[in-house]
């Protein structure tokens, strides 16, 4: 036969300093079953439900205590969207720099590139015309190569000398 435990010093015990590693709206009642009574499998605890005093103490603790961590929540909420909107401001103030920025340096390079594109249509131009000038004048100086061989020929033919047609290298 076992040794039944002495239901004054296990509550002693119970209603010690020891902190309980039970949530604070569980109550330790002094019940405890003695020779096989009260077989509530629960044995030993309370809900503070069942207690209506407990229940509006634990209550407005538990409400003031959960309003104040909504509240703080909130307040943590609140704080990190004021940094997120501050952070992109920022960043899009960033964003807009960087896009100025580009856009002032593609212009610059558009006015470069217009420069360039007008001195170059200039050189081209130049060289084009020169090009004709330098056409004409080949042409021209065709034009008197063979008239030049024409009245050399002429000159040749009506030559009295005949010793001077032989020395004389046909011009092609």
């Amino acid at each position: 036969m076992q040794p039944q435990p002495d239901v004054f010093s296990i509550h002693n015990y119970l209603n010690s300093s020891i902190p309980s590693p039970y949530p604070s709206h569980f109550q330790i009642s002094s019940s405890f079953p003695v020779n096989g009574q009260n077989l509530n499998p629960f044995y030993g605890f309370q809900s503070a439900t069942n207690n209506p005093q407990s229940m509006s103490l634990s209550s407005n603790n538990s409400t003031s205590d959960e309003a104040e961590e909504q509240q703080a929540d909130k307040n943590i909420i609140n704080e990190r969207k004021q940094r997120r909107m501050i952070s992109n401001r920022e960043s899009a103030r960033r964003s807009r720099m960087r896009k100025q920025r580009h856009l002032d340096e593609l212009w610059s390079q558009v006015m470069w590139l217009r420069i360039e594109n007008h001195q170059l249509l200039e050189k081209l131009n130049n060289l084009s015309e020169s090009h004709e000038k330098v056409l004409q004048e080949n042409a021209q100086l065709k034009e008197e190569t063979s008239e030049l061989k024409k009245v050399i020929s002429d000159v040749q033919i009506q030559s009295p000398f005949s010793c001077f047609r032989d020395d004389i290298i046909p011009i092609e």
